[in-house]
């Protein structure tokens, strides 16, 4: 999920293990423990020249179980012999430490695991990317009362009750809401394969998921021989089916054949992409597990960028977001959240 919301959770974890020891400086250890895996976007640019490569680098190894394991080891003994000196010398133990940056680090991938762009959970065993589309990368309502409890609770001294109750109400709360987009996860499935039928929609695959910021307003693709479909449901449509509905040709301008790293992008996206030619020998890659900008224009992927001929390899240029398009795209997505009639 966003930034915002791993370092809440992770200070949360910080305070379940060292709270009661070290105060509110726990939520900062913590905090830093559940921002570590996102660094991968940063390693990815360092260790790749390909902006491919680094890209496909995210959600991998640095969100993985192994990788969760091994950088408690070793974050936990560094901040330990950092923490253990002067008057705080023996005021904390090494598998305190230990324990806290495991959750902060471990909580962070399964966290991911629930949105829809895919967690390499069990990396580096398996490239199989976790993903259960139940809610957005970005959910004011599984945040906001998170982050409410966990700065009530820093006005508390250490050894509080009210500390301790103000961290399971956070957790409780925004778990309670994570079990909700579970069970809406169920019924939206169940709206959008009835709607399919009623379409007469003949399908091979299909996916669902929430649209940014909520858990009300559903976008469902349904993959065809030779099409996408895409459609929206909101819980507060008077109907009960998603409609909406966009026709998205399957093109496949590029291939592995052409160059490797296609088949990579295929992989990235679960195999719900086009890529379509463009001008000067440039290529345009559409993520459709994501909304379009416009519905009119199946070539309007949110989630889009440009590939190109590099000496022979496949690059992509740097991912640019056009403000006007997110702002447009995001009224629109608002208005259709209210329902329709």
């Amino acid at each position: 999920m966003d930034s915002l919301t791993q370092i809440v959770l992770g200070a949360a974890c910080g305070e379940a293990a060292l709270g009661k020891k070290i105060g509110n400086k726990a939520l900062l250890f913590g905090a830093i423990g559940g921002t570590i895996p996102d660094l991968d976007v940063f390693v990815g640019n360092w260790l790749y020249g390909n902006e491919i490569d680094a890209m496909l680098f995210h959600r991998g190894f640095m969100h993985s179980i192994l990788f969760s394991v091994l950088g408690a080891l070793f974050f936990g003994w560094l901040f330990y012999k950092l923490y253990n000196t002067g008057k705080r010398k023996d005021t904390t133990n090494l598998k305190a430490w230990i324990w806290l940056f495991f959750l902060s680090l471990f909580t962070h991938p399964i966290l991911d695991c629930f949105t829809p762009y895919g967690t390499q959970l069990f990396a580096p065993f398996s490239k199989y990317r976790v993903a259960f589309n139940n809610i957005s990368v970005v959910d004011p309502i599984y945040t906001l009362p998170f982050l409410f409890s966990i700065l009530v609770m820093m006005f508390y001294k250490r050894n509080s009750q009210n500390r301790a109750l103000w961290l399971r109400l956070g957790i409780g709360v925004s778990s309670a809401y994570m079990l909700f987009t579970f069970g809406n996860k169920v019924y939206m499935d169940s709206i959008f394969r009835a709607s399919l039928k009623q379409e007469g929609i003949a399908y091979q695959r299909y996916f669902t998921q929430p649209t940014i910021f909520n858990n009300v307003l559903w976008y469902g693709t349904v993959e065809t021989e030779t099409y996408y479909y895409v459609g929206y449901y909101s819980l507060l449509d008077n109907g009960n089916r998603y409609s909406d509905w966009t026709k998205i040709p399957k093109v496949r301008d590029l291939t592995a054949d052409d160059f490797k790293r296609v088949e990579r992008l295929a992989w990235f996206s679960n195999n719900y992409y086009s890529i379509y030619k463009m001008d000067n020998n440039l290529y345009k890659y559409n993520d459709l597990r994501y909304p379009l900008t416009n519905k009119n224009n199946p070539n309007s992927s949110v989630f889009s960028f440009v590939l190109f001929n590099d000496n022979g390899n496949l690059n992509m240029k740097p991912f640019q977001r056009s403000e006007d398009n997110v702002s447009e795209t995001l009224t629109v997505l608002w208005e259709r959240l209210k329902g329709k009639k």
